[in-house]
Formats: structure tokens, sequence, C-alpha cells
């Protein structure tokens, strides 16, 4: 029973994790590296910082999850960031291919309240808080 959860989850997730396998493809063509860690295949430098970078959070973003995956600007930033990414790759699992629509939402709303779409955000909110006791 829990193979076929996990394959489920994989699969719920597996629009994004699509997207971050060939960024990470495309990174490593480019002179970047890569390595799964807890079930998650992280990228990073070369087309992979690239990409990071030109987010909309631009230079300051360090990491992007998507789905199964995480792009990163560096491997020390991987490092630094890697439970608050967790909590975002179980955040994948939960909502699907929903996420991203979920996700820009939910920055809009707390955008058009007034408050700061990234940091206000619940998606954030919730990987802040939990990112110690993953």
């Amino acid at each position: 029973m829990k193979t076929l959860r996990r394959t489920a989850v994989l699969l719920w997730a597996s629009p994004y994790s699509a997207i971050g396998l060939t960024i990470g493809a495309i990174g490593l063509a480019t002179g970047g590296g890569g390595r799964v860690r807890d079930g998650v295949a992280e990228f990073h430098g070369g087309f992979t910082r690239w990409v990071v970078r030109h987010s909309p959070l631009g230079e300051n973003c360090g990491a992007i999850t998507l789905g199964h995956t995480v792009i990163g600007q560096t491997e020390a930033i991987l490092d630094f960031a890697h439970h608050h990414e967790l909590v975002h790759v179980r955040q994948f699992e939960r909502w699907g291919p929903l996420m991203g629509p979920a996700y820009v939402g939910a920055s809009i709303v707390v955008w058009l309240a007034g408050g700061r779409a990234y940091l206000d955000n619940p998606f954030e909110k919730e990987a802040f808080e939990k990112e110690s006791i993953v």
C-alpha cells in the first residue's frame, strides 16, 4: 500500500517534476551539477542558475521547487534551503497540478489585501514555519 501511495504522489506532482527535470538536464549540460537527496532531484548552476535568477523573485531567489525537483543557484544554497524546499515538495504532493495556480492565486490575494506577495503567501508561511521540523 505504501508503494501505491508513493507512486500516486509522484504521478500527481509529475507535471511540475517534468519541468524541473528538463531545466535540470539543461543545467547539467551547461556546466551545472545535480544530486538526489531525500527522494528529491536537486540541480544547481549552469542554465539552472540562470532560470532561478530570472524568476519573478529575481536575483534574490535562491531555489525553486517544482514537484519532486529543486532548482537552485548554487549547491550551498540548496544545502541552506533544503528543509524549506522539502515543505514545498510536500505541498506539490498535496496540490499536484493545482499547485502553480494555487500558489500564484494566493500571492495575488495577499498582494491585493496589502500584504507581501511572497512572505505572506500561505504556502511560504507554512514552509518557513515547518522548515526546522522537517
